[in-house]
């Protein structure tokens, strides 16, 4: 769509979360699954997959990316705007570039994506066409990017997102220009230029069963009766903590009795900033969720996830506040969202020893105040983000901070990252100190991350 455990395994791996009052904590890359997602999804006969960024296609995202996933979405690059910016100049760099990345790594790539209301070229959204002159624009287009890439790509998103959320067609260029058989046209002039490739429709708010799907369903049980060429389903899967539909599963199914694929082809799960221990426990949750439902119908080929990294989500530009909706962290460490994908796909993973700690010390004292100071560093985990709180024992009040956001309650004490120093690496620390005033004694208190 766009610009991009439960068990024994996963307790123990949350219960190291929740020790550490866990404020994103993740695991490092080192330590990923005992085998990478891939290999437990081949083992499966399935797909699991990530949109990407070409230009990032190297370094610790390129090793991840060709390491874990046995397929590859080219995030924007196959988008109109992005091949044809100007009428008849064609840019493919990028889109090469992936598809030649994902072919060197024996991974399949899905196009994506054709026809769409979205991120296509000013002179095509701002043209005046007759029906006759946008038809053969639209097939043209597609003869042209399909054919480019015959028989090196195993998918296509031919048609992204043709309905509203009540079911009715999205008015857009091509509905509005060709009326609802846009839709067939298009299929069918995906399977001349490349017979080979899989071609689906997809779409979003589409995972449960409503009145979305259901105009879904009706299209494609009659684009079957009329032998049209339609081979598979998509349910982009852009979710929001807590929104798993129950009917996931009963909705994959019911699709995949009209004799079609279906694949889970955008998978995020954001939540509210900053995250804390318990939502990355229920995002890992929904996450297996998800997985497993695709596992259990025979017919689900798949699952992408809108890119695997939160440096690379849409989420933070799309829906300002929220994030953290991937399964790899911005210092691209594992989530518990990952563990919890190799669990749905059958694996076994070792989880993380070594934690981030907070050590809080006194350094200097006088009759009424103290300079206080509080080290956070991590051994074997990271941090995005943190949060250090503690409660005083009686008498101490904070009067400054530095490097840190302090808040006071009573004897209560929060103090978060400022903007500059939330990242702490594996083998790293920072530090952050305050003045405060004292009566009576001075106990050093235990400073909790969460």
């Amino acid at each position: 769509m766009r610009s991009l455990r439960t068990g024994s395994t996963l307790a123990s791996l949350l219960t190291g979360v929740a020790m550490l009052g866990g404020l994103l904590f993740t695991a490092p890359a080192a330590h990923a699954a005992d085998e990478p997602l891939r290999d437990l999804a081949d083992a499966k006969g399935k797909v699991i997959g990530t949109a990407v960024t070409g230009s990032k296609l190297t370094g610790t995202y390129g090793e991840i990316a060709g390491r874990e996933f046995n397929a590859l979405t080219p995030g924007n690059a196959m988008k109109w705007g992005s091949v044809e910016p100007t009428r008849g100049t064609f840019n493919w760099a990028e889109a090469d570039q992936i598809v030649d990345f994902a072919e060197a790594g024996g991974q399949q790539v899905r196009g994506h994506t054709l026809v769409w209301h979205s991120q296509n070229p000013s002179w095509l959204t701002n043209g005046t066409w007759t029906a006759a002159q946008l038809r053969r624009l639209m097939t043209d287009h597609i003869s042209t990017e399909v054919g480019r890439y015959k028989g090196r790509l195993a998918t296509w998103d031919v048609v992204n997102e043709p309905f509203n959320e009540d079911g009715t067609y999205r008015q857009t260029l091509w509905y509005n220009g060709l009326g609802a058989d846009y839709i067939a046209e298009a299929l069918t002039a995906a399977r001349a230029a490349d017979p080979s490739a899989k071609l689906y429709i997809n779409d979003y708010n589409v995972e449960g069963v409503n009145a979305k799907s259901t105009a879904l369903y009706n299209l494609v049980k009659s684009l079957k009766e009329r032998g049209v060429p339609i081979d598979g389903v998509g349910l982009q899967a852009h979710l929001s903590l807590g929104q798993v539909p129950s009917t996931l599963q009963q909705n994959i199914q019911r699709f995949a009795d009209l004799g079609v694929d279906v694949a889970i082809t955008e998978l995020d799960i954001r939540m509210n900033l900053p995250s804390d221990s318990a939502e990355l426990a229920q995002q890992a949750t929904e996450y297996k969720q998800v997985v497993s439902a695709c596992v259990a119908v025979t017919r689900c080929v798949g699952v992408t996830v809108w890119g695997f990294t939160d440096s690379d989500s849409w989420i933070p530009d799309t829906f300002p506040g929220q994030g953290a909706a991937t399964p790899y962290d911005e210092n691209f460490a594992p989530k518990p969202a990952y563990f919890a994908i190799a669990e749905a796909l059958g694996g076994t993973t070792t989880p993380p020893t070594g934690a981030c700690t907070a050590t809080y010390s006194v350094v200097n004292q006088w009759n009424t105040g103290f300079t206080g100071q509080v080290r956070i560093a991590c051994d074997g985990a990271s941090l995005s983000s943190w949060k250090a709180t503690w409660t005083y024992g009686s008498g101490q009040q904070i009067t400054q901070a530095w490097n840190a956001t302090c808040t006071q309650s009573g004897s209560a004490v929060s103090c978060s990252n400022a903007s500059y120093n939330g990242t702490v690496p594996d083998g790293g620390s920072v530090t952050f100190g305050f003045n405060a005033s004292w009566s009576g004694s001075n106990p050093v208190p235990t400073v909790t991350l969460g």
